[in-house]
């Protein structure tokens, strides 16, 4: 790349590279020095496009995130504009997306710096997925592994091959709380590498960091950057079955990049794909401690009386004080978690009791808290369901029989409980009025995986 020295001896220009931002994105500098500047002729690797661009059939489409734009989408301008990705900032057809292409090598080292060892199980699959990237005919796996099987640490020497070759790596998930969950454990685990995390409530200072940690959503600002992507908790919301964002993992990826999808409970069409052979599979049920996952004891009950919680919720409450356990309580929806808490204090005045939901302006500080041992009791919506640990903990699933829990909700939830390696084993309990096939699925496929003796890939 012959940049001129100007731009040389500024280090923001590296914001683009791997990169496609808004041109109001741009450092001031930058901005300017490109309005006046013929930069085509001594910089043809940048590209610049309109934001939204009108295809041969009459559509229009937005360049960020390939989403086609309706005609009557419009501002108060006249201009088109996205909405699908509007979190990232307004686009419209009058804005211009500007990417550079990475070129930049890495430094070739050793980069582990994690003291743990993989168990047996673990190691096995590791080295499986490590020999198909090897194969240039492979570019996408699958790990279905249960939860508490210990992912993070298998993707360790995965990642580790990648970095010793100089590329440069992304480990993405939808919800944020899984990223901040996966960020200080590869920031040990890669002391000596340079890392950086990304979603909407983290302001750390973009740099050009050769190991990223980033929700979905932020894919959607780079283009061709990554050699490897490994795309965490895919069957989630808001990524299953989202467009947009499996248009933003594709575009992120070098076009030689591969890519290793992470679940415990695999989306219908991944599933698909490696029975047809399409997509190689590592399968891994049992958890790294090697006991069985908690099987869900089923509560026949109402879950309230008037404003109080039913006699057989209270009484499960009352028996968790008695072990001395610390539980979460999930709840189906957000609206109604100050009815639970007014209950809550109805039942255990003296006992105070924290809320978590997706909107809550302290979610991170509330989670954080319960992680470190704050507290007895979290009521939370789904947001917890999966991604993040809390050791010795029961869960306590409230109107389980809720159209808001699937049975791969169901699985995740239970799948909270029982994750440390020592102390009393975790419980699992489903309060419902009904029997319903989601708790039924979720049930039976919890015994079926306790069941499955051995790894396979």
């Amino acid at each position: 790349m012959n940049l001129p020295e100007v731009l040389l001896c500024q280090s923001w220009w590296q914001l683009l590279l791997g990169r496609q931002l808004l041109f109001q994105e741009l450092p001031n500098e930058l901005q300017a020095f490109l309005q006046k500047t013929d930069y085509q002729s001594w910089w043809p690797e940048l590209v610049v496009v309109k934001g939204i661009e009108q295809v041969a059939t009459g559509q229009w489409f937005c360049q960020r995130c390939f989403t086609e734009v309706p005609a009557t989408q419009k501002l108060a301008t006249g201009a088109l504009y996205c909405t699908a990705c509007l979190g990232l900032g307004r686009i419209s057809q009058r804005d211009q997306l500007v990417s550079l292409p990475i070129d930049q090598a890495f430094a070739k080292n050793n980069p582990l710096t994690w003291s743990g060892q993989l168990t047996q199980q673990q190691a096995q699959v590791a080295k499986a997925i490590l020999a198909q990237f090897q194969n240039d005919s492979v570019s996408d796996q699958l790990l279905w592994a249960v939860t508490g099987a210990g992912k993070t640490e298998m993707i360790f020497p995965i990642i580790a091959a990648a970095l010793q070759r100089g590329q440069r790596v992304a480990v993405v998930a939808p919800r944020l709380d899984v990223c901040n969950e996966l960020y200080p454990r590869l920031q040990q685990a890669f002391a000596k590498t340079s890392l950086i995390l990304l979603h909407g409530q983290q302001h750390q200072t973009y740099y050009l960091a050769q190991l990223v940690v980033a929700t979905t959503h932020q894919l959607l600002r780079f283009k061709q950057a990554f050699d490897l992507l490994i795309i965490d908790e895919v069957d989630s919301f808001p990524f299953a079955g989202n467009q947009m964002l499996a248009n933003a993992v594709r575009q992120a990826l070098k076009p030689n990049g591969q890519r290793l999808f992470l679940s415990a409970t695999p989306p219908s069409d991944l599933q698909r794909l490696s029975q047809r052979g399409q997509l190689p599979l590592h399968y891994l049920p049992q958890r790294f401690h090697g006991r069985n996952l908690p099987v869900p004891e089923i509560l026949i009950t109402t879950i309230f009386k008037k404003t109080i919680f039913a006699p057989k919720v209270q009484r499960l409450f009352r028996y968790l004080f008695d072990q001395q356990r610390r539980w979460l309580v999930f709840v189906p929806q957000a609206a109604q978690l100050p009815r639970y808490q007014d209950a809550w204090q109805a039942a255990f005045p003296r006992v105070p009791v924290a809320t978590v939901h997706a909107n809550d302006p302290q979610r991170l500080a509330k989670v954080a808290a319960f992680r470190a041992g704050q507290g007895k009791v979290l009521f939370t919506t789904t947001i917890l369901e999966r991604g993040v640990t809390f050791n010795h903990i029961d869960v306590v699933i409230l109107a389980a029989d809720h159209r808001q829990f699937s049975t791969s909700n169901l699985v995740q939830i239970a799948g909270r409980a029982d994750r440390a390696f020592s102390g009393s084993r975790g419980h699992v309990y489903f309060c419902c009025q009904y029997y319903t096939w989601a708790i039924q699925q979720a049930c039976r496929q919890i015994n079926h995986l306790n069941q499955v003796p051995t790894t396979k890939s």
